[in-house]
């Protein structure tokens, strides 16, 4: 992934590069300094706390005393968090289902969409279930991206059985032969029992229609909530299963460092990053190019 993709959010740990030029020396007011800015690019305390320690280690091991040396270590350090919840999506499975949740508002729909774009791109049969039959905006919107897309839509009316309308689309899936089944779903975290029901039920009739199917439960986020992306994850998680994470609206916000506290605090692994809201503006997560570009600003001249 360019570094290019990723250059907005930096914007909010520049503050981090500018400490090296304002420090003659490495000391407890420096690691303060790195500290509270971290956590005020959203790394969260937890994670901060860890990075910081762990650069004292580096520092204290390799004789450091330069400032400005800190800061491709503090990249490293941050790759490796974000690199340790890397994983692939399993390409190989026919069909491949992916079961997609999040809250109201954080571009669920429009990632299912670009989902399906990028699939259709590389010659793939893709199936649309229409499962959040709670909003009838939502069926419409799916259909949109159908539409756009040339994807088929399985759909019933609003306010109908969402695991209905998934039996129908494995059902249809098997039938047409469609090698990925993208799953719209509701996510009222308001009540996580429902949730945690409607969920299970969808499993329950995944697995009867498509015994050898592993779903992928990927979790939409908007960026831009900064910490409380955070904690919807560890909500979701409990009542769900996660297996990954998509990350949207990263083209409009500073505080990319949520991902790295994701990261550190859950291990669940960020697949994918939304950076606009055209069909194209979905990379795949690259957690080098990504610490490169939060600490982007002050880092050596190669960075």
């Amino acid at each position: 992934m360019a570094f290019g993709l990723f250059k907005s959010i930096g914007a909010g740990l520049k503050k981090i590069g500018a400490l090296g030029g304002m420090f003659q020396s490495i000391d407890e007011e420096y690691y303060e300094g790195l500290e509270e800015q971290l956590i005020l690019a959203d790394v969260g305390v937890v994670t901060a706390e860890r990075i910081v320690e762990e650069l004292k280690t580096r520092a204290k091991r390799e004789g450091i005393s330069d400032p400005k040396a800190l800061y491709p270590v503090i990249r490293e350090i941050v790759a490796g968090m974000l690199a340790g919840s890397v994983s692939e999506i399993d390409l190989d499975q026919k069909p491949l289902v992916m079961l997609i949740i999040g809250v109201n508002g954080v571009g669920k729909t429009t990632s299912i969409g670009k989902l399906a774009a990028r699939y259709r791109r590389e010659g793939k049969k893709v199936l649309l279930a229409a499962a959040d039959t709670f909003r009838a905006a939502a069926i419409d919107q799916l259909q949109i991206w159908g539409d756009r897309t040339g994807a088929d839509v399985i759909r019933h009316g609003e306010g109908s059985d969402p695991a209905a309308v998934v039996h129908d689309a494995m059902e249809a899936g098997r039938a047409r032969g469609a090698d990925v089944i993208l799953c719209d779903t509701a996510g009222r975290l308001h009540n996580k029992k429902n949730l945690m029901d409607e969920l299970s039920k969808i499993r329950r009739v995944i697995a009867k229609e498509l015994p050898d199917a592993e779903p992928e439960v990927l979790l939409v986020l908007d960026a831009t909530t900064g910490q409380n992306a955070l904690e919807q994850t560890r909500q979701f998680s409990e009542a769900a299963g996660i297996t990954g994470i998509i990350l949207t609206k990263m083209d409009g916000t500073a505080k990319g460092g949520v991902v790295v506290a994701i990261a550190n605090e859950t291990g669940i692994p960020v697949r994918f990053i939304g950076l606009g809201e055209g069909a194209d503006d979905l990379a795949d997560f690259d957690a080098k190019a990504f610490a490169d570009a939060l600490f982007g600003e002050g880092g050596d001249e190669n960075g």
